[in-house]
This record gives C-alpha cells, structure tokens and sequence, in this order.
C-alpha cells in the first residue's frame, strides 16, 4: 500500500484519518496512517493543546491538521470575531424558532454554568469559522513541526496562507466535490486533493466516490495526488480507489465508533442504530450540506415556516448549543451528527487499531482474488 503520498508525508500506509479527537489521530498515526485532527471549531488555545498532546504521544509520527476556510459567511461575524459575541448577531427569529422546536419536545434547558460554558466554547470555536478565524489556526499548527499537512476543508485557501506553508515546507491539501473544484484547487497551489464523495459525512457535495474520483484525477491532468473519501471503511473499498488511480484514501465516520472517538456511549448507539438512509443531506448545522444523522432536530427545518438558514457561522452556532441540550437530555429522536453513508455498517463498538488491522487485511484480501482472475500463462 505504499504509495507516492506515504514516502512524501511520512506515513506506512495511505490511510488518512480525518477526526475531532486527538486519540484517534495519535492511534491512526502510530498505526502507520496518516491522523488528521478537524480543527474547524477549535479556538486557537484550544488547539494549541490538543497538538502539544499528539505531540507528546504521535512518537515523532507525522500527522495533519484541518480547517475550514469559507468563501461564503457572514461579513458582520467575519468583523466582530474577538471583539462581540457572535450569538448577538443571531436574528431573534431563528433564536426562537430552535428554542419552540426544544420546548415542544420537552428538552430541558441547560444549568446556568453548563450553559455559560458550552456557548463560550461554541462561539470561540465557531468564531475560527470565518477567513480571519482560519488563518489563526494555520499559524497555531505551523508552531508544530510533527503537523505536515494543512487541509483547507471549503474552497480554496487564500494565496497568503498558501504562501505560509509553501515557506515552512507544509503540504496543503483541499477536498473537493466537483470536478471544477479541483481545478480551481490546482489553480490555487493546493498539492493533494481529497476527492469527496456524496456517500461522505459533513460538508459534501452530490457526486459519489466511483464517479468523482476519475473525474478529479483527469481534471488534474495527473499531477497532483488525489484521495478518495467517502463511503469508505473496508480494504475492498482501499482498494477499489487504488484501482481507480487514487493513491490512498480519506476516513471519517468509521472513527466515530471506535473506544477512541470523542463520543459518549449515548452517541455512539445512536450511530449504532442508525441505517445507510438514515445520513442525509442537510443545512441545518452550518448553513451548509453537511450529511448527517436524521433527526426530528434536523428536519424541523426543512418544515414550511421555519426560518432560512444562516451562512457560517451564525448557523452553526445556534445549531451547537440546540445540540448540546439534546445531547445531555439524552434524546435519540433529536440527535443529529455529521456521519457519512457508512454508519450503516457500524452496529458495535471497536478501536482504532482494530480498524487499521481489517482495513488491510481485507486490501490484501481483495487483491488476492483479483489476482486469482489474471490468466496464469
């Protein structure tokens, strides 16, 4: 499995793990892959101690952070970062149409000092939503040398932060759900694209995985490396992306059930539960289509009436702390994550190396029944 992107990175096996928890990324890496922490709604002081943990625990591995540099969002939020809370720039119409969906189902507000906490860390994290937001994470993960790959989550990265990594020698990535994207990515600087299927959880487009990866490998014209992302969690799939000309492949969603991931027991049975169907494409969380967990929550807002979405990160802010009271009510019903097409092959709890180890048992498994199928003389 090791191909050109392994030998430039660092890294055993092409297997990129994107993941909001630390564990994960540190147990990919140590595995031999490649961990990627989604800093998206990280505050810079947050972040700066999560990769102070990998670095202390990755044993000199390398490993990536990534962030979300929108090209739509709110001037008004862009402006006052750091200097208001972006909760007041929220209309009193969509504060009260999520707080009427909460009541009516019997969700109980927060205590007083969870509230406090989960707003402030919500609005720090989602401030980072926003160009301005973004460069101050990229600046917080160049101070650590083990991070070698940047990877700009929607639309193309600014020439200035392409200029800063280029200057500390950090490969940037972009993923992309359209052909036209990666050439505008190209165009860019970006050096690897992460070509993102529909079948894939968070912001996606509506191409799947086997059509778009070709498609963004001739785009390119060859030149730069592409990963496919979505829908896979099996070494048949790692190999059919091979297969396809990618040289490694993007994974998310199977993290999330494993004894490492950032989820509590009450979410991870959710997932669980949950069928292919059942991650859907909604705007709900940020504004943007995220696939997602359906919910009663998510839905409330595809319902005639309900208010029009808010462009990052306004939209993301009041769907977090609806979130959180949903959470801690422990409610199922209500529940929505971003989770790509397959959870509905997760139904039980593993780890990470389990993970890794099955991914390429089956790569090899895969590769010996194709190669049964060669003519032998």
């Amino acid at each position: 499995m090791l191909t050109s992107i392994c030998e430039k990175l660092g890294c055993e096996v092409p297997i990129f793990a994107f993941s909001h928890c630390r564990d994960v990324v540190v147990e990919v890496s140590r595995a031999g892959g490649f961990g990627v922490l989604g800093a998206a709604t990280f505050a810079p002081e947050q972040l700066e101690a999560e990769l102070r943990w990998i670095d202390d625990h990755v044993d000199g591995r390398p490993y990536g952070v990534d962030v979300i540099i929108p090209t739509k969002y709110d001037n008004e939020a862009e402006a006052q970062t750091g200097k208001t809370d972006l909760h007041d720039l929220i209309p009193d119409e969509h504060k009260a149409f999520m707080e009427r969906v909460l009541r009516e189902a019997g969700v109980p507000e927060l205590p007083e000092v969870e509230r406090e906490r989960v707003h402030r860390e919500i609005v720090e994290g989602r401030g980072a939503m926003t160009p301005q937001g973004a460069r101050r994470l990229v600046e917080t993960a160049l101070d650590h040398p083990q991070v070698k790959l940047v990877v700009s989550a929607l639309g193309a990265p600014p020439a200035d932060i392409v200029d800063m990594l280029r200057a500390r020698g950090v490969m940037l990535g972009a993923l992309c759900g359209k052909p036209a994207h990666a050439v505008r990515q190209k165009a860019a600087g970006v050096e690897l694209i992460i070509a993102q299927g529909t079948e894939a959880g968070g912001h996606t487009g509506e191409i799947s995985t086997l059509i778009l990866v070709p498609q963004i490998i001739d785009a390119v014209e060859g030149t730069i490396p592409v990963l496919a992302a979505g829908g896979i969690s099996r070494g048949s799939q790692v190999a059919a992306a091979i297969a396809l000309g990618a040289e490694g492949v993007w994974c998310g969603t199977i993290w999330l059930g494993t004894q490492e991931s950032e989820l509590d027991a009450f979410e991870k049975e959710a997932l669980f539960k949950a069928k292919t169907e059942d991650a859907v494409r909604r705007r709900a969380r940020t504004g943007k289509p995220v696939r997602m967990l359906k919910s009663a929550l998510s839905e409330a807002w595809e319902e005639p009436g309900a208010p029009p979405y808010l462009l990052p990160p306004l939209q993301g802010i009041l769907y977090n702390e609806a979130h959180a009271r949903v959470v801690r009510a422990r409610r199922g019903d209500l529940y929505s994550f971003p989770a790509g097409q397959v959870v509905g092959t997760m139904t039980s709890e593993t780890s990470v190396k389990q993970v890794m180890y099955q991914m390429q048992a089956e790569y090899i498994e895969a590769l010996e029944r194709m190669s049964a199928l060669m003519p032998s003389d």
